[in-house]
């Protein structure tokens, strides 16, 4: 797990970056919702919810973008974005069928850097249990 620890950096700088491209959503959110899962919502409420989403995850990619140069910030960072994530996966795998197979790559990268930022976790949780004692 070594391997993890001493690339967090560069999985969180692609992470981050892959997850602020939803800022796309904020923006066109129509234009989103078809690229994401192959499929529109109509009317001014569907707009206001696909920005607000867009916007909430494009600052949980810059969270973790932010979190790539700041070690201090990674277990937050991490339990947040992985709780995300995790929501999004379940959300998909009970209720998106209908839109498989065009969500299949968003579920498998955000199911892989959720597994990434566990291991994580776990190889660093004693190094923050030394440091708190």
């Amino acid at each position: 797990m070594n391997w993890i620890v001493r690339g967090m950096k560069g999985i969180l700088l692609v992470g981050g970056a892959l997850t602020c491209t939803m800022l796309f959503a904020a923006i066109a959110p129509q234009a989103a919702l078809e690229a994401s899962f192959g499929a529109t919502l109509a009317g001014p409420l569907a707009e206001i919810v696909v920005r607000s989403w867009g916007s909430l995850i494009a600052l949980t990619g810059g969270m973790l973008l932010y979190a790539a140069f700041h070690v201090e910030s990674r277990p937050l960072v991490l339990v947040v974005a992985s709780a995300s994530k995790a929501v999004f996966i379940a959300l998909l795998l009970v209720y998106g069928r209908p839109f498989f197979p065009q969500t299949a790559l968003p579920l498998v990268v955000d199911g892989i850097l959720v597994v990434l930022f566990a291991l994580y976790l776990a190889a660093t949780s004693g190094d923050r249990a030394r440091q708190s004692a």
